[in-house]
């Protein structure tokens, strides 16, 4: 079985950098990101209407290229945890983690017993179809999963001391847009409330040994909540990393279009406008 270099870097207290998929479930996406540098994948489930054959395929990808799969899943139930890990998850991410009960609970689905609730399967995907000593796997799988928590509600943000002291949870993991939506601050996110928030997240990880995780959305994000303290992160969303560059791309050659096209473009225009007005229209 494979091991996880992210858990053991992170658990060392070094960082660790990846990306989320949300949009791109293709065969190549897992080289892709590999060549860009990421260390480790995070395909959401929660908010992209990926299935779990898709996401089977997709852990594949990454089988041989020393790149880690990871994925968010729905939400916090059993069925939802055990089927990603038993189809070659090596990190799992739960939304809305409230309590540390819940937390608790979660711990429970990614262990065998008797430390935890997990079915039995092996011969499989998690284990690579591979042969060999179930009690060895067992302990390895145990040791290699990664389980973040999401903290993006309100009364999560409460118990986030709790929850960051739960054995076997690895990584709290910020959800900004929920949490300030939670929070009655809607992206707000030079609200001080919501830097108060962030800085709880990150004392409460290293008071208890955990590692903060963040999803930022371009260079700047990232540098800030490194300097804040995150030390995962998967840098960017898929769809929006390809629409900024085509959106700059397109943008450079428009800027630098002769001055005959941009007088046309700028008559249709007029036309358009004039066409409208005709109709009533405004």
């Amino acid at each position: 079985m494979r091991h996880n270099p992210v858990k053991e870097k992170l658990a060392a207290g070094g960082h660790a950098f990846g990306t989320m998929i949300f949009e791109f479930f293709t065969p190549g996406i897992a080289q892709i990101a590999k060549h860009a540098g990421a260390e480790f994948i995070l395909y959401d489930m929660e908010h992209s209407g990926a299935d779990y054959h898709m996401m089977k395929e997709q852990f594949s990808y990454c089988r041989g290229l020393d790149i880690v799969p990871m994925v968010r899943v729905p939400t916090t139930q059993y069925q939802f945890v055990s089927r990603a890990l038993d189809i070659g998850a090596m990190g799992i991410m739960l939304p809305m983690v409230d309590t540390a009960e819940q937390a608790a609970q979660i711990v429970s689905f990614t262990r065998y017993p008797p430390r935890g609730v997990r079915g039995a399967g092996f011969g499989m995907a998690h284990d690579d179809y591979t042969g060999g000593d179930v009690k060895a796997k067992i302990a390895k799988a145990m040791d290699r999963t990664f389980t973040i928590c999401q903290i993006e509600t309100a009364k999560g943000l409460d118990n986030v001391e709790a929850i960051a002291a739960i054995d076997g949870v690895d990584c709290l993991w910020v959800g900004h847009f929920d949490l300030t939506n939670f929070m009655g601050i809607p992206a707000e996110f030079d609200n001080p409330r919501y830097a108060e928030g962030i800085a709880r997240v990150v004392a409460a990880c290293e008071k208890h040994g955990k590692v903060a995780g963040f999803m930022p959305v371009d260079e700047k994000w990232a540098l800030d909540y490194q300097a804040r303290g995150f030390r995962v992160m998967a840098y960017g969303i898929d769809s929006m990393l390809l629409q900024t560059a085509i959106a700059q791309g397109i943008g450079a050659l428009r800027k630098n279009a002769p001055e005959k096209t941009r007088t046309i473009q700028a008559r249709a225009a007029r036309a358009q406008r004039s066409v409208r007005l005709d109709r009533g229209d405004r």
